[in-house]
């Protein structure tokens, strides 16, 4: 009997022992999984973080990729800028030349004097084989009438462009910009536009757009000539007429003191300084590096004059008749020399309403783009050879 009692007794410990040993292997199976648990936590928010250390070094690196192509840029236009600095530098010397401390050849400032004039009164090389001159005006058509009395509208005159922008009044740093003459059309005012914030406010109504760029005349102390790329909202070059003394290039336009053109030849501006007040002169620009190529003073008065256009490099000034809202192309100048005055036939405007503040001639549709007293209008024009004159 007792013998059964030990045996019994032997059987409990070792039951308990063993349950003991079953606690412990659980617990400790517990506490690996709760590590397994806590190692994939954390390996799962390594990778994570990896993932996003890798996306913002990839978008570091494109915008490094982006900031030295932008840098390679800038560098490429501070080089083209100090080249046409050193240029104008150049021209200007030559217009206003230092008093020397020495005695001179004269026939070294005899020199320096004829080519400046060599560059004013130089034969012009054409850049295009147009030879078209104004007959007559075919048709007057009235769009709307939007914004003041002054400002300046026109398309893209290069080829392929629809796109209608509006310059409203004489002194702002807004341009809005249409889909389409139809989108101008129908809109109410401006709320179909979409307001392009320019760097620095345009001056007077001398404004063109061209190749995707806007030319606008900017005035401080001196002319500037401002280059601004539609496309990247960016000013892309800017360039100081190099003449002192500006005077308003029209009589009736007196904000304007520079006109900016674009004919089949490319950029123009039409101006006018003190030294030769009572007539415009015309200067052929470079519209890639806004250099001046060559420049012509004309015979056409400023007085009385509204606004001016050029065809084919053929210079058409505006002037205003004793008719109230009559006006006719009075003086004509043409940089090779093949119309005159009297070649030139007699044109008159259709009546209108006030007076041109703007005049702007697009090559690609032979249309005339005029803002008068805040009417858009669009004139139809016929042409003729200038060899049929």
């Amino acid at each position: 009997m007792r013998g059964l009692v030990v045996l019994v007794t032997l059987a409990c410990f070792a039951s308990a022992q063993h349950q003991a040993l079953i606690d412990y292997l659980e617990r400790r199976l517990l506490a690996i999984e709760d590590r397994i648990s806590l190692w994939h936590e954390q390996t799962t928010r390594y990778a994570s973080e990896l993932r996003e250390l890798k996306q913002q070094m990839v978008s570091q690196l494109e915008n490094l990729d982006k900031e030295k192509e932008a840098l390679r840029t800038n560098l490429d236009g501070v080089g083209t800028r100090v080249d046409r600095v050193e240029r104008e530098l150049d021209y200007l010397e030559t217009q206003n030349g230092a008093q020397p401390c020495v005695d001179v050849d004269d026939k070294l400032i005899e020199q320096q004097v004829t080519l400046v004039k060599e560059k004013q009164k130089s034969k012009y090389f054409k850049q295009s084989d147009c030879s078209d001159m104004i007959s007559s005006i075919k048709a007057m058509k009235i769009l709307k009438r939007v914004g003041g009395p002054k400002g300046m509208w026109t398309k893209d005159t290069s080829r392929g462009s629809g796109k209608v922008y509006i310059f409203n009044g004489t002194d702002d740093n807004t341009i809005h910009e249409f889909a389409s003459v139809q989108d101008f059309t129908r809109s109410l005012g401006m709320s179909l536009s979409k307001d392009l914030k320019l760097p620095s406010a345009w001056r007077g109504t001398g404004h063109v757009v061209y190749r995707n760029h806007a030319y606008y005349i900017n005035q401080a102390e001196e002319i500037k000539v401002v280059k601004y790329d539609m496309r990247n909202n960016s000013e892309t070059d800017s360039t100081v007429f190099p003449l002192q003394d500006h005077v308003p290039v029209f009589g009736l336009t007196p904000e304007t003191l520079m006109d900016l053109a674009v004919d089949e030849e490319g950029l123009w501006a039409i101006y006018a300084t003190r030294q030769n007040d009572r007539h415009i002169s015309v200067a052929k620009m470079d519209a890639n590096s806004l250099d001046i190529e060559q420049m012509w003073d004309t015979n056409c008065p400023r007085e009385n004059a509204e606004a001016a256009f050029i065809i084919c490099g053929t210079l058409y000034v505006v002037y205003n008749t004793k008719q109230p809202g009559r006006s006719r192309i009075q003086c004509v100048f043409d940089v090779n020399g093949m119309v005159t005055n009297e070649d030139a036939p007699l044109i008159y405007f259709p009546k209108r309403y006030g007076a041109h503040s703007s005049l702007k001639y697009n090559p690609q549709e032979q249309l005339l783009y005029a803002w008068d007293d805040g009417y858009q209008i669009l004139y139809k024009l016929i042409m003729k050879k200038k060899l049929e004159i």
